[in-house]
């Protein structure tokens, strides 16, 4: 009865549009459709950091930031002026092999910028979302402010994702730390992360 009434209420000469069926794809549309011109851009991400050196953490942002965006531009940023612990392309070569080795290398390139806000890096690479990890609530009240400073000068827009959580106490500088003073670091950085830290701190390499 309710079917009868609706039909009899629609306006004369007038079918209702048939859904399309919710497996329908993007590429299945007509090539003049709407989603098709949404679909032609890049969506392009960035996830920015020292990565001095790169965590388990880092690269479990990365891998899941390359599993919702088409490409993800990670982004070292270092001040020229100050030396850190590894170079930046010792960092580069470290990241790269990381995601290759987790097989997201096709959708992930590494570039290194010097001295530059990360809004004019996002602005460069054409990107309109930073991708954040969040370890907690300290890292959240950290960085809230610097997304919401990113929006306003550009409209850029920051996603935070929530770390895994058996990695939320780790970080570069932490790392660092156990592995300087003689402990195990093993399995929160990449093995050749661990031996070069090793060979840097511990050794006087």
């Amino acid at each position: 009865m309710a079917s009868a009434t609706a039909a009899a209420a629609a306006p004369r000469g007038w079918t209702p549009a048939a859904a399309p069926p919710r497996h329908e794809r993007v590429a299945d549309r007509p090539p003049g459709g709407r989603l098709a011109r949404v679909s032609e851009r890049v969506r392009r991400a960035v996830c920015p950091g020292s990565f001095d050196p790169v965590t388990g953490g880092h690269l479990d942002v990365i891998e899941r930031a390359a599993a919702l965006y088409d490409e993800v531009v990670v982004a070292v940023l270092h001040n020229p002026g100050k030396a850190g612990t590894f170079t930046p392309d010792e960092r580069i070569g470290f990241i790269e092999r990381a995601v290759a080795r987790l097989g997201v290398d096709r959708r992930v390139r590494v570039e290194a910028f010097g001295g530059r806000l990360l809004v004019d890096v996002c602005r460069e690479l054409d990107a309109a979302v930073v991708v954040k990890g969040l370890r907690g609530g300290t890292d959240f009240a950290y960085e809230l402010p610097m997304a919401l400073m990113n929006r306003h000068l550009t409209g850029v827009e920051t996603v935070f994702l929530p770390g895994a959580p058996d990695l939320e106490h780790v970080s570069s500088s932490l790392v660092k730390e156990v592995v300087r003073y003689g402990g195990d670091a093993s399995g929160l950085v990449p093995d050749e992360v661990h031996d070069a830290l090793v060979a840097r701190l511990r050794d006087g390499g």
